[in-house]
């Protein structure tokens, strides 16, 4: 083996340390792999790598211009670009197969090369290069996470991570006992043990409810309950349940979409702990408990201004600290339903709806639990007339309320539709049977309109009311869509319309500004593809992942890919997050100019991009008629 001269070793050191997952390797797996890398030229338009080679051979390297990798057999997949930095063919060296895209120069280029044997042990001596050959969109996103942390680190300060699993902030083992055993004995064992809670197990140890000084106050001492009391008649129940390997962020959002203080850390099925609010605090700047206590004081315009205010630091804050994307917007999500609520709550005080059955349900973005700092306002309500006769007189009172709720949402800072797609709106306040004959035109007659209204509508939610309503009209919907060919092809086209923004001469595909919108080009195509096989699969899920997920596992797709895919979608949630908090959350902030971004979000865009194309063609080949 030839000896490099020591200004190359060192030209070659310095490019690699400038990429992932270069960048995080030791020195002595770059001291293994430079002496192992070759200098290849190419110029414009030449071949590099073909299927028909035959087993790949060699790791390339992309070190100086542009690189295009198309799949021989998928001819309407998007052509991705491959930078500086980037690698090919990782996937097929490692199985020792053809690979299956040829890769052609698309400028002037010079690549780093490896032989497969040299790749194979460099895998060995480096465990960040192991990593990133079999999970390497995974690893990517984890280094834009890391780097997002980074970036927020002042902002974060004394902070910890919301990914710490709950196994790690149990303070102390809980104190229990059984459903059967006196009240004197459970307060004992509370003062012996100086705590305000006790935990109440089954017979198998399974958490099965609580009890509290607020419980003793409100149900033992003002209740005048005598001692010997079984604690499982003054019981808080059930008490909800986390597995110890569940994160912070997981709790942080059960607390928010149930409202409640504490939850148990189960290891199988036996408690180990309880972590509650105040644990979580530390991780928190602006706390849970705040915006809750904000959220349930709100009984008018300024105080619901104040909690809204507190949902958006809170949000803030764990963008800062590094939150995932899935837990960030769900949690945005919970947060916000129960301000909606608390408006609704608030509006209703003002009408006499006692005698109406109805339901207010959540769409769009609010539907699919996907909401971020920048959303304004899509809903709608089903209600069912106790007579025939008065649907009329029913709906003009709804529409008063619901125009109310529109109204004050907007001063709280859910902006107005500007589609009109609102309850407010007569055509999306509508009776159960009317709302069937609406989804009934649009499945039979899918016209451009009838299916922009679909994607909004589809994703319907019930927020607040009689959630029978829109659970049975869910059930109803399911039945037609899966069944109807025709409306089912025009879904899969329209969700086949926009294209990832991938280049062949550049990496991006820009408008004139140099700029990309991240919706429309990007996280759209997520929602738009995990609808269509929500519709066709007949799958009560509204969120994107969720539909995914099950999706996936339908159409027997390896769940590393399922996986990989998910990513790409929340890296694309997590950018517009990031961007919309630096525009100040103005509304509709989602368009970015990729150049400004590091090294390593340029990576996993464009590989997000790719996942977004690779979920196209799955969607195509599925509904291939």
């Amino acid at each position: 083996m030839s000896t490099a001269p020591p200004l190359v070793v060192d030209a070659t050191r310095a490019f690699l340390r400038k990429h992932a997952p270069f960048n995080v390797m030791s020195e002595a797996a770059l001291d293994f792999a430079i002496p192992r890398l070759a200098l290849a030229y190419f110029p414009k338009d030449t071949p590099i790598l073909d299927p028909e080679d035959g087993p790949a051979r060699e790791l390339w390297i992309v070190q100086r211009g542009l690189v295009s990798g198309r799949a021989s057999d998928a001819s309407h997949d998007p052509v991705p670009t491959l930078g500086s930095g980037e690698c090919f063919p990782v996937g097929a060296l490692s199985a020792g197969t053809a690979s299956s895209k040829r890769y052609v120069a698309v400028q002037d280029t010079f690549c780093l090369v490896m032989p497969r044997a040299d790749f194979l042990e460099w895998r060995r001596e480096s465990p960040e290069f192991e990593r990133f050959c079999t999970q390497a969109i995974t690893e990517t996103l984890k280094q834009s996470l890391a780097q997002v942390h980074a970036d927020y680190s002042q902002m974060a300060t004394q902070q910890q991570t919301l990914a710490k699993p709950l196994a790690e902030i149990i303070r102390r083992p809980p104190v229990t006992c059984t459903a059967a055993t006196p009240l004197a004995q459970a307060l004992a064992a509370m003062r012996d043990g100086n705590v305000r809670t006790i935990a109440v197990t089954g017979a198998d140890g399974a958490p099965a409810g609580i009890f509290t000084l607020i419980d003793l106050l409100e149900r033992v001492a003002l209740a005048e309950r005598p001692l010997s009391t079984p604690v499982g008649k003054v019981m808080t129940s059930p008490l909800l349940s986390l597995p110890a390997t569940a994160t912070a962020a997981d709790a942080l959002q059960l607390l928010a979409e149930r409202r409640i203080r504490q939850v148990a850390v189960v290891d199988g099925t036996g408690i180990v702990g309880l972590v509650s609010e105040r644990d979580l605090f530390a991780l928190q700047r602006v706390s849970m408990r705040q915006v809750k206590d904000a959220l349930r004081g709100a009984h008018d315009r300024p105080a619901l201004l104040r909690a809204a205010a507190d949902i958006r630091a809170l949000t803030r804050n764990l963008l800062a600290q590094g939150a995932a994307a899935e837990p960030l917007t769900r949690t945005i999500a919970a947060l916000n339903d129960v301000l909606s609520r608390q408006v609704i709550e608030m509006v209703l005080a003002r009408h006499d709806l006692a005698d109406s059955d109805w339901c207010w349900l959540a769409l769009g973005s609010e539907g699919r639990g996907e909401q971020t700092f920048a959303t304004d306002q899509d809903n709608a309500m089903v209600f069912a007339p106790r007579e025939a006769s008065s649907a009329e007189d029913e709906r003009a009172r709804l529409l008063a309320f619901a125009r109310d709720v529109n109204a004050e949402l907007d001063a709280v800072g859910f902006p107005l539709c500007t589609g009109n797609v609102m309850a407010g709106n007569p055509e999306y306040c509508l009776t159960v049977e009317e709302w069937r004959v609406r989804f009934l035109r649009w499945i039979r007659e899918p016209t451009p309109q009838a299916l922009l209204s679909a994607n909004i509508v589809f994703d319907f939610r019930p927020l607040y009311g009689d959630t029978t309503l829109a659970d049975g009209m869910r059930e109803w919907l399911s039945g037609f869509t899966r069944d109807n060919r025709l409306f089912l092809r025009f879904m899969v086209e329209n969700a086949l319309q926009s294209e990832p923004p991938l280049g062949l001469v550049r990496a991006f595909v820009t408008d004139d500004e140099g700029n990309l919108d991240l919706k429309v080009r990007g996280t759209r195509i997520f929602v738009d593809a995990a609808r269509a096989f929500a519709l066709g699969f007949a799958l009560p899920e509204t969120g994107t992942a969720a539909r995914m997920r099950i999706a996936g596992d339908k159409l027997g797709v390896e769940p590393r890919h399922v996986a990989a895919t998910i990513d790409g979608f929340h890296f694309l949630q997590l950018l517009r997050l990031r961007i919309q908090h630096a525009a100040g959350d103005g509304a509709g902030v989602n368009r970015i100019d990729p150049d400004l971004l590091n090294e390593i979000d340029q990576r996993m865009l464009k590989e997000s991009f790719r996942q977004a194309g690779k979920l196209q063609h799955r969607l195509r080949d599925t509904y291939r008629w």
